[in-house]
């Protein structure tokens, strides 16, 4: 019985191998599409979800109670640092400074006495015209005086303090936003946010990363953060036109997603980011390793592995088994089974086997890389 299969297939094989022979006789050569194998640099690169934040941020809130009075900016405007932006209505404020400096030079005026009043007593201690319950008694009126004084100039400071705040200014220089509240209105500390005013230049980008995919950018990037170029990806799928650099490593990991995060600085002269838009952050080797480059429609996929088909010198196919690695914009790189310059099938494939004799044509150019 096992005699008897051996001797089928052998019979089918060489049926085979003499259908193949006539069809090649009695048919062309299949026309395919070749595409040499090249040496290029291909890095691996890696997508992240990323949020911009300024650097600085700042919401503006009113510190005293009172009526708003004229809006000192238009919606969107940049502002400086220190520029009034809101003002509250100051009348009742300037009275209680006004009350608090008549209150301070009584205070004064009282000081002065009690001091002339002590010296007085002290000199008629002195000559035994005076008694010691008398100068102690001025003694305690003159500290009193002081004291009195020093009160006085205390609350002074706060009606001033208070007296400021009716003139909102921005902390920070930046770009102001929408106001929330308008002229007119009465304000208080419980009113909430009347402004943000945010830095438009530099701005920050947010994203997480797994500690796996942290190693592997590590790898890429030559062991550090200096090592790898820093991208952002816009919400057209455009990459922003300037390169990031990063700033900041999380010191925690959350134990609930293995991420960490990372904070990438870039440069917005022009305005293009905005505090709280998404973007996707590109990190890519700043060197990336030369490689034997094919196009990804010239591999196949078995149980076995990866596969692709060569055509030798004499236009006969081969089977190639290979070894692959990166891949990244239509590219991939071959680390195994072929060499730099060996001709691959990139297109009909389905219509070849190894040791068919083809008819080839070179394919158009490989995707050049593009540009950071």
């Amino acid at each position: 019985m096992v005699r008897m299969r051996l001797l089928a297939v052998v019979a089918l094989i060489c049926a085979t191998g003499l259908g193949v022979a006539q069809a090649q006789q009695g048919a062309p050569p299949p026309a395919v599409l070749v595409q040499k194998a090249e040496l290029k640099p291909l890095g691996a690169r890696s997508e992240f979800i990323g949020r911009v934040a300024a650097v600085d941020k700042v919401d503006l809130r009113a510190r005293v109670k009172g009526f708003l009075g004229p809006r000192k900016f238009t919606d969107g405007d940049p502002v400086k640092q220190g520029q009034v932006v809101f003002t509250i209505e100051p009348d009742t404020y300037q009275a209680t400074v006004d009350q608090k400096i008549a209150q301070r030079d009584a205070a004064k005026a009282a000081l002065v006495n009690s001091e002339i009043q002590f010296k007085r007593a002290a000199e008629l201690l002195r000559t035994n015209t005076g008694t010691q319950a008398v100068y102690d008694q001025r003694q305690s009126e003159q500290l009193q005086a002081k004291a009195a004084l020093e009160e006085a100039e205390a609350q002074l400071r706060d009606a001033q303090i208070n007296l400021s705040y009716t003139e909102i200014k921005s902390p920070i220089a930046g770009r102001i936003g929408k106001a929330a509240v308008s002229p007119g209105n009465l304000v208080s500390p419980d009113s909430g946010v009347l402004a943000t005013v945010v830095t438009e230049s530099p701005m920050r980008v947010l994203f997480s990363v797994t500690q796996r995919e942290l190693l592997e950018a590590r790898r890429e990037g030559g062991g550090g953060g200096d090592g790898l170029v820093v991208q952002l990806r816009l919400a057209d799928d455009s990459l922003y036109s300037e390169k990031g650099k990063l700033d900041f490593l999380d010191v925690t990991v959350d134990p609930r997603t293995d991420g960490q995060i990372i904070r990438a600085v870039f440069e917005n002269k022009n305005q293009t980011l905005t505090d709280g838009m998404t973007v996707r952050v590109v990190l890519e080797a700043e060197k990336a390793p030369t490689v034997v480059a094919i196009p990804e429609a010239a591999v196949a996929l078995d149980q076995a592995g990866s596969y692709l088909f060569v055509v030798n010198d004499k236009n006969v196919v081969e089977q190639r088994r290979i070894r692959t690695s990166t891949a990244r914009d239509g590219l991939l790189a071959v680390e195994q089974g072929l060499k730099a310059g060996e001709k691959v099938i990139v297109q009909g494939q389905q219509r070849v086997r190894a040791g068919m004799t083809v008819a080839p044509s070179e394919a158009p150019a490989s995707p050049s890389m593009p540009s950071r």
